[in-house]
């Protein structure tokens, strides 16, 4: 398996997972916050058709995680799982006509309830986050496992089970606590929902999520939906390292305009 992120933060998130299983491949995509230019032309930089996608997996409602899914989806004839709550939620952006397509390619994703996509089974995860009915993924090709975990307030028990035994981690360092209590730009209330228990995880909440799971397996850690104004690169790394114990060079970081470079499990 290998995964690339082609682009991470609140102004559009898309992760491309891949996998092989003899002559059978199976290339999914979770989540896709861009327009449908900008996801085909960040696709192909990653040399991906659009038409090779089995899948997008959606997350949430949420315009960075949602706002292009169904455009890419409608466009390409790619399935698109999602929840019940998600879907109802994302009304606007699922419009339909009679003559659309659209609604032959939704699949409904039940929270906890696993599925699977040509060679690949994938959990969809329960989180605790401002959303109808959030999930995040766990994908399992039958080698190795890869948790993509972003947008949760605070690592609740059941997301912690869910997420030991991982081989990589894509991980939430949304924020720095110190930097976004003194943003002047951002109101109290704003800061209140980033920080609560159903916003986004800070830097030391990701640290102390990551060190209470079973790490025996992990071999790849990349902080990823980091702010732009409220965040750092070496913050997010440091934090991360310091609950593996391990030099901060060697985690990842998923960037806003080039998420990062395809890595293999």
């Amino acid at each position: 398996m290998r995964f690339a992120s082609l682009g991470s933060g609140s102004d559009g998130n898309a992760l491309l997972i891949e996998s092989q299983d003899g002559t059978r491949t199976t290339r999914v995509l979770i989540d896709c916050g861009f327009s449908l230019r900008e996801a085909r032309r960040k696709l192909r930089a990653a040399g991906i058709e659009p038409e090779q996608l089995d899948a997008i997996l959606v997350t949430h409602e949420h315009g960075d995680h949602v706002g292009g899914v169904f455009r890419l989806s409608r466009a390409h004839r790619i399935p698109a799982w999602l929840t019940h709550g998600t879907l109802s939620a994302s009304a606007n952006e699922s419009t339909l006509t009679d003559t659309d397509a659209l609604p032959t390619l939704l699949r409904t994703v039940t929270p906890d309830q696993p599925f699977e996509v040509g060679g690949l089974h994938i959990m969809p995860v329960s989180v605790p986050h401002d959303a109808r009915e959030p999930v995040q993924y766990v994908i399992d090709d039958g080698r190795v496992r890869l948790g993509v975990l972003t947008d949760l307030g605070h690592g609740s028990a059941h997301v912690r089970r869910a997420y030991s035994g991982m081989d990589a981690l894509v991980l939430e360092c949304n924020h720095d606590s110190a930097l976004l209590a003194a943003n002047s730009a951002y109101p109290e209330v704003l800061k209140r929902r980033i920080s609560g228990p159903w916003g986004h995880l800070a830097n030391d909440a990701a640290a102390d999520l990551l060190a209470s799971l079973d790490n025996r397996r992990l071999r790849w850690v990349v902080a990823a939906h980091l702010s732009a104004k409220n965040n750092a690169p070496a913050l997010a790394q440091q934090a991360l390292a310091g609950a593996l114990q391990t030099d901060p060079e060697s985690v990842g970081v998923a960037d806003q305009e080039t998420g990062f470079h395809w890595t293999a499990i």
